[in-house]
């Protein structure tokens, strides 16, 4: 009996999987449609590399900083002391208070310079990172550059004010024989910031705010220079905006901004530092400035700036340097 033949079976087609659908059910800020998508983009390097600059160029510059401080302040109608320049300045303080009070307020300036460099990398890094969509060859251009830089300035502004205020209070502690008990003698950054919330309120702790929201133009332009300047070197050279520099051209560019900044925005620091001390009494920040230019006139708007210059320069070498260095991909 002959066997029927049945037709050749054909394979079965090939199975084509669905394409995958978008996860709705992610923690990760980068699939949720984009709603928290800002946070993708911290990298918290930034904060160390802010923190670590920030505290090592304190320790060294303190001192010039303190001058700057009571220069500042010095409107010639209260007992501050007098200081004929820079190097009286050194030599009386020495003199007068000894190694340590040339660093009086150092404690909450490490801490006040550490957190703010801190925080300003980390917002500013993060904001920048989301404008451009995590694409550091991507050039943002000066108005998107000062825009994350005032942003920033204003975040950290807001973390770390109360700092600032012991900080030049400590700075303005001129007698070591006033009673320690006193309330405005401080022993210290935790003292200082207990006994400023105990008489003044909240409101103390955020003494120069408003001038120091003004202030935030400083870093902004700053930042934005610095960025442009680096960029456009860059771009001379047919190179990626991201391109590394090598040290001397790091220290060429933030002390270039900052120089920049400063000779803009001076008189801000000085308005904020005479609210900020406990031997003057002001209204209010108009009424700080009415007074100033009453009794000074313009120059009482740049005391300090020479002090200030020889200390911020080298500062924010430091600073951009060990930053630039530590965040080197």
């Amino acid at each position: 009996m002959s066997k029927m033949s049945t037709p050749a079976m054909k394979p079965p087609a090939p199975i084509t999987p669905p394409p995958p659908q978008p996860s709705t059910g992610s923690l990760s800020p980068k699939k949720v449609g984009g709603k928290f998508s800002l946070f993708s983009h911290i990298k918290y390097e930034h904060m160390v590399a802010g923190i670590s600059g920030g505290v090592t160029s304190t320790l060294i510059l303190h001192p010039l900083d303190l001058i700057k401080i009571r220069f500042a302040v010095n409107d010639g109608r209260t007992a501050a002391p007098q200081y004929r320049g820079l190097g009286s300045a050194f030599t009386t303080i020495f003199r007068q208070e000894g190694f340590r009070g040339l660093y009086k307020g150092v404690t909450p300036n490490a801490w006040g310079s550490g957190s703010a460099w801190g925080f300003y990398f980390l917002f500013y890094n993060t904001i920048k990172g989301w404008i451009n969509g995590g694409n550091a060859t991507t050039p943002l251009g000066p108005s998107l550059h000062l825009l994350a830089a005032s942003e920033a300035g204003i975040l950290t502004l807001l973390m770390t004010n109360p700092i600032w205020v012991v900080k030049t209070r400590l700075c303005l502690q001129y007698d070591n024989n006033v009673d320690p008990k006193c309330d405005k003698r401080y022993r210290g950054m935790i003292d200082g910031l207990m006994k400023i919330y105990r008489t003044e309120g909240f409101r103390g702790l955020y003494s120069g705010f408003i001038p120091g929201m003004l202030g935030v133009s400083h870093g902004a332009i700053q930042f934005m220079t610095y960025e442009e300047m680096k960029n456009a070197y860059n771009e001379h050279r047919k190179l990626p905006i991201d391109s590394k520099l090598t040290t001397a051209e790091y220290l060429t560019f933030a002390a270039a901004s900052k120089l920049i900044a400063a000779a803009t925005t001076y008189p801000y620091q000085v308005i904020r530092t005479r609210l900020q001390d406990q031997n003057h009494t002001y209204k209010g920040t108009w009424d700080c400035i009415k007074k100033t230019w009453r009794y000074e006139r313009m120059p009482g708007f740049y005391k300090g700036l020479a002090p200030y210059l020889v200390h911020v320069t080298p500062n924010i070498c430091l600073v951009m340097l060990i930053y630039e260095k530590f965040t080197r991909n």
